[in-house]
């Protein structure tokens, strides 16, 4: 099993398939099976570390409001 640090980097990595102005969720940069497959303190250990990495790097990826089910929903900006 990866450790948390392959998450993170692969859910970045895989930012780039998405087009400007589509919102996702961290889990949405995963396949179904792969994100079942991490622990629930793993999954919001991620979400916090991908909020950290959108927050303290200059790239186009901007945090917007959170779902009712308190996920952090991203946009991809517009350049």
């Amino acid at each position: 099993m990866p450790d948390i640090n392959e998450f993170l980097n692969n859910a970045i990595k895989e930012t780039e398939n998405l087009n400007q102005g589509e919102v996702f969720l961290v889990l949405d940069l995963f396949k179904g099976y792969e994100w079942n497959r991490i622990s629930r303190n793993e999954r919001l250990l991620l979400g916090t570390l991908f909020l950290n990495y959108v927050n303290t790097s200059k790239v186009c990826i901007q945090a917007i409001e959170k779902t009712s089910s308190g996920q952090q929903k991203y946009r991809i900006r517009m350049e």
